[in-house]
């Protein structure tokens, strides 16, 4: 079975290097510009509950029925959310986090941990009911840090979180059948074409 990672195109707070996790902002006029029909075969694609994933999976594959799975959301920055690092540079609980990797939690947000484990169970359950119907691809139209956490727990090659950072619009291929999946695996195949 194939497997499509997407990012959803670019929004303004991208532009401007925001922390854009929970804020529900559409795409912005350039990267809407920026995106054309991937294919028009597909018919389903798994979005996120944010318009920039249903707006972006409605232009990459224009034929598709978008099914929202929750679990595919992006990161809940918290007290960052809709800043960027020059507006929170002198913030020591900002300073702390990016110290630590970005692995503990945004006050009032997520830790990396917690957003990994929710993306991962529905990123597997996807996998589960594509695989247990014999559909030929999956389609998913995401975050960036959905594909990092999804590509950092099961790709193969295994490579690190940061490791799996895809440009806007960006498309990761892989492909997986029983015998990989058993072992919680997907073969990379493409990464971040656009």
């Amino acid at each position: 079975m194939e497997i499509l990672l997407v990012r959803h195109g670019a929004t303004a707070g991208n532009r401007l290097h925001r922390h854009i996790g929970v804020t529900d902002e559409p795409l912005c006029p350039e990267g809407r510009a920026a995106l054309s029909v991937l294919d028009d075969t597909v018919d389903a694609v798994y979005v996120t509950p944010l318009r920039r994933t249903q707006e972006t999976a409605a232009i990459l594959f224009p034929q598709a029925v978008q099914e929202v799975v929750e679990g595919l959301r992006e990161l809940d920055f918290g007290a960052f959310e809709n800043k960027n690092y020059q507006e929170l540079a002198h913030d020591p609980s900002y300073q702390e986090w990016v110290d630590g990797w970005c692995e503990g939690p945004c006050p009032g947000g997520e830790s990396r941990k917690q957003f990994c484990a929710r993306v991962c169970h529905a990123f597997a359950a996807l996998v589960d009911n594509a695989l247990a119907e014999q559909r030929p691809r999956l389609v998913i139209v995401a975050h960036g840090g959905t594909i990092m956490a999804v590509g950092e727990a099961f790709a193969v090659p295994k490579k690190g979180y940061f490791d799996w950072k895809v440009p806007n619009g960006g498309v990761c291929r892989f492909t997986t059948d029983e015998a990989h999946w058993a072992r919680r695996e997907i073969l990379t195949t493409t990464e971040a074409s656009s």
